[in-house]
């Protein structure tokens, strides 16, 4: 059996894309509490990352509700003293540095070739008896007052879709259920994000099989990524 090359940018592609259908991308986020507290991605010793990495950290976090800001290999949780659950899945991340290869075109000499690897973390809340500083606490919900507009209320009620909300600081469609999940408009920091995140989620809603039907014809990871950016259009 043909041994299958490992893809960094597929892989990586597809944490990101793992994010989005969790009904949680990270960088549209208008209403408080969750896991947004967990800031930039750092690695163990505090360093942020940088690139692609930033993106897919704060990916996975989101989706699994880390609040953590801290990343560390399974090495280095061992030699700070915590021990990773058992069971739990590790993310992958990348570097990136350049080495000297022969130049084929030019005999004796070399050339300088950019080279990415990975290697893969778990995130400190994956991870148990590590000092107290790499843990972060969830930022609880926050009233801010914000109001609703009785217009745009009027025209997404005219749309007929089931509307829930609940202290739960995340919005998405649930496909199965058919309905749409919304955190408390007063937990957003403008009327206007809420609305925007409404109908973001609304074009979720018209890809039902009883509407658009366009869930049945993308049901794969790539179509999937398609539909967000419908959503986002």
């Amino acid at each position: 059996m043909t041994k299958q090359k490992f893809n960094i940018q597929q892989e990586i592609t597809d944490q990101i894309i793992a994010a989005i259908e969790a009904g949680c991308a990270p960088w549209r986020n208008p209403w408080t509490g969750g896991a947004a507290g967990a800031g930039l991605p750092q690695r163990h010793n505090g360093e942020p990352y940088r690139g692609i990495n930033v993106l897919v950290l704060w990916s996975v976090a989101a989706s699994n509700g880390y609040t953590s800001a801290r990343w560390m290999t399974f090495k280095q949780a061992k030699e700070l003293g915590g021990a990773v659950r058992k069971g739990e899945k590790s993310s992958q991340v990348v570097y990136y540095k350049t080495t000297e290869i022969e130049d084929e075109a030019n005999e004796g000499e070399t050339k300088t070739v950019p080279l990415a690897k990975s290697y893969r973390v778990f995130n400190a809340d994956q991870i148990d008896c590590l000092p107290e500083e790499f843990y972060n606490k969830p930022n609880p919900a926050r009233c801010l007052g914000t109001e609703r507009d009785p217009e745009l209320d009027v025209f997404f009620a005219a749309t007929g879709a089931d509307i829930q909300h609940s202290d739960q600081p995340r919005a998405f469609y649930n496909i199965g259920g058919d309905f749409i999940h919304m955190p408390k408009v007063n937990t957003f920091h403008d009327t206007a994000g809420y609305y925007a995140t409404l109908a973001h989620e609304l074009t979720h809603w018209t890809g039902a099989e009883k509407r658009l039907d366009r869930f049945k014809r993308h049901s794969d990871r790539k179509a999937y990524a398609f539909e967000e950016l419908v959503a986002l259009s």
